[in-house]
């Protein structure tokens, strides 16, 4: 059994889907994929990049772990998804880890699919989402495991995460879409991510749903952490939809200023950037050829996302929207 499932990047649309937001995805032709013998009672796979292998029984008390981080991961997903027959193999990944590039849900997704799971790319997100939540503890949202399982070739993904939908994006000629890390590694486990969600919800309670929610809404926020975080919410909603008309329209200039316009929001409402990913933004913006850039995957470290001219010479991952995860 061979499976694979992509890594994403977001373009613009962070910390919206535990709202039920819009955001702006697309999944990458770097990825994670499973090769395993399926059969037996156990789960046992050994990874490139993790030292000790995960060793999973489906049997007795039902799926635990009591290894590295990353068993926790797979017990979770065969949890999820009711899982009797085991696998014995290897994960290999082309993925850089820690860097919220989506590494944990392609593993989730490409383990879930050489489980045998099956059903539509929204389902298999949703179990995966809730074996993050069970093997991490962190609340995350939607927007990883969707992107990864209903990836698109040649296009980003205006996703829609109170509907649970996607629709395809195409990207003008003339873009290129480059990852730089800032060299700060990130984990949203002890980062400051279900602080924020906790913050969100302070604010819906005095506003209501903040999909619905205007700017004027926003003065009837008592917590001032709390309007501040739902200001950013509310102006990311909005640049996505800019975002996409822009794309729709070829204007490349404009898509990267609302890059620009998004990390200042991220640093400044939201507050989880960090000084590693503000120099990495600046440093491309003073960049030839780099039309905008902002932090993607969360923040607290990780990654920066720069929109760049077709060509323009740039150290990182020069990445390609991909298909979802499949079975090869």
């Amino acid at each position: 059994m061979v499976a694979w499932s992509p890594g994403r990047v977001n373009l613009i649309g962070d910390h919206t889907d535990t709202t039920g937001g819009l955001a702006l995805p697309m999944a990458i032709d770097l990825g994670t994929t499973v090769t395993a013998r399926r059969g037996g009672d156990r789960i046992v796979l050994r990874s490139d990049v993790e030292a000790a292998p995960a060793t999973v029984a489906l049997v007795g008390p039902g799926p635990g772990a009591t290894g590295p981080g990353w068993e926790r991961v797979v017990a979770a997903v065969a949890q999820e998804i009711g899982a009797t027959v085991g696998l014995v193999g290897v994960v290999q990944t082309t993925l850089p880890v820690g860097a919220g590039l989506s590494s944990s849900a392609a593993l989730e997704l490409a383990v879930a699919l050489a489980l045998g799971a099956g059903g539509s790319p929204l389902e298999l997100a949703r179990a995966c989402q809730r074996a993050e939540q069970r093997a991490t503890g962190v609340p995350t949202g939607i927007l990883d495991q969707l992107t990864c399982a209903a990836g698109v070739a040649g296009a980003a993904l205006l996703l829609d995460a109170r509907a649970g939908t996607v629709r395809p994006v195409g990207l003008p000629d003339g873009l290129d879409i480059v990852v730089v890390h800032s060299g700060q590694s990130r984990t949203l486990v002890g980062s400051g991510y279900a602080e924020r969600q906790a913050e969100l919800a302070r604010a819906e309670l005095d506003v209501g749903p903040l999909r619905d929610a205007v700017v004027a809404d926003l003065a009837s926020i008592g917590d001032d952490v709390a309007r501040r975080r739902a200001r950013h919410v509310l102006s990311e909603n909005a640049r996505v939809e800019a975002a996409v008309d822009a794309l729709a329209s070829g204007d490349r200039r404009t898509f990267g200023a609302l890059l620009g316009a998004s990390h200042a929001s991220l640093r400044d409402d939201f507050e989880v950037s960090t000084p590693a990913l503000d120099d990495t933004v600046e440093r491309l913006l003073a960049t030839p050829g780099v039309l905008g850039a902002r932090l993607t995957g969360a923040g607290f470290g990780g990654c920066v996302v720069a929109a760049v001219e077709a060509g323009a010479p740039l150290d990182g991952w020069r990445v390609r929207p991909s298909a979802g995860a499949r079975l090869l």
